[in-house]
């Protein structure tokens, strides 16, 4: 089964040349290392999915998953890289909502066009973000940091990995939902906004589980809720946002593969089918379940679906919470 699987993904990434002549034939792909561009710093949520998943796509392509991190300007640096680079299947993209559907609604130009110069490839998964506190921070409960920040406008900061990120816009919303005041202070990536956080020089914001669960166990810093729809299996005693306090409120993070527009079909498809594979295999879904994610592992059709709907969704909560890039 995997010989068969190893053959029929054998034939990905072409080089630009062939790419553009002729349809991958079995044999030809690929023949030399992919790159995988990530906009976010080393350490961040989807640099630490991708490389839970890259293994595993590695091992059935023949060729090493090379990550390579661009962070900077909420993604967008990141992004507009891959936009421009040759549709062959040696460069991808694997990125969460920032720069492609979020910025987009933020400023009036970016460099790119998430619809038209890309191609998705698969969902890889998604997650929620929880709502994390310095200890001195004097707030145990959502409801306590609402009073805080009612009684003070404006004096609590929270930080986030950039302007146009989902933390960002996470934190937009719940202070639109909750109707207070809190300062938004920009990072160039989660790693530092969170370092800056178990430091004191910042007092909240949304994250990802995987990279603040060992910070939050330490007493580093404190958990308010889970801005899920439901409580976490991983995390069943912390409660919802919406359910602590703001009624409704939810906010999921997203990771996915994406390639340059114009990459040959059969090339996307083949990329899709590793990708599934090492998704939905019990290993891989057991990892995520530590993340605190949640497996997906889509059709590029269902992905473009989805890419559509969360644009026009982060359209209506831009216009609701007044989001601004700073």
């Amino acid at each position: 089964m995997l010989r068969t699987a190893c053959a029929s993904l054998a034939v990905l990434l072409l080089p630009s040349a062939v790419a553009h002549a002729a349809s991958p034939r079995e044999g030809q792909y690929p023949d030399k290392p992919i790159r995988v561009i990530v906009p976010v710093p080393a350490g961040g949520t989807p640099d630490m999915v991708v490389r839970t998943v890259a293994p595993g796509v590695s091992g059935l392509l023949g060729q090493q998953l090379v990550i390579d991190n661009r962070g900077g300007a909420g993604g967008l640096i990141g992004v507009e890289l891959a936009a421009r680079a040759n549709p062959d299947g040696y460069t991808l993209l694997f990125s969460s909502p920032g720069a492609l559907t979020i910025l987009p609604n933020l400023k009036k130009h970016v460099p790119y066009d998430t619809l038209k110069d890309f191609v998705p490839i698969s969902l890889v998964s998604s997650g929620p973000f929880l709502l994390i506190t310095h200890p001195a921070v004097p707030v145990r409960t959502v409801k306590e940091l609402i009073a805080l920040a009612k009684a003070e406008p404006g004096k609590l900061n929270y930080g986030s990995a950039g302007n146009g990120v989902a933390n960002h816009l996470a934190m937009e919303l719940f202070k639109s939902m909750a109707g207070v005041s809190i300062t938004h202070v920009p990072y160039k990536g989660a790693p530092q906004a969170v370092t800056d956080l178990i430091g004191g020089n910042v007092d909240v914001m949304f994250n990802s589980i995987a990279p603040v669960l060992p910070q939050i166990k330490a007493g580093r810093l404190r958990l308010l809720g889970i801005a899920s729809a439901k409580r976490s299996p991983q995390l069943p005693d912390v409660p919802t946002i919406s359910e602590a306090g703001v009624p409704g409120f939810e906010a999921v993070n997203w990771f996915g593969l994406f390639a340059p527009a114009k990459t040959p079909k059969a090339i996307v498809a083949r990329l899709n089918d590793a990708v599934v594979k090492v998704v939905r295999a019990p290993e891989t879904r057991a990892q995520f379940e530590i993340q605190g994610t949640d497996p997906v592992g889509s059709s590029p059709e269902e992905f473009a679906a989805f890419m559509r709907q969360d644009i026009a969704k982060y359209a209506k909560i831009v216009k609701l919470s007044g989001a601004k890039v700073d």
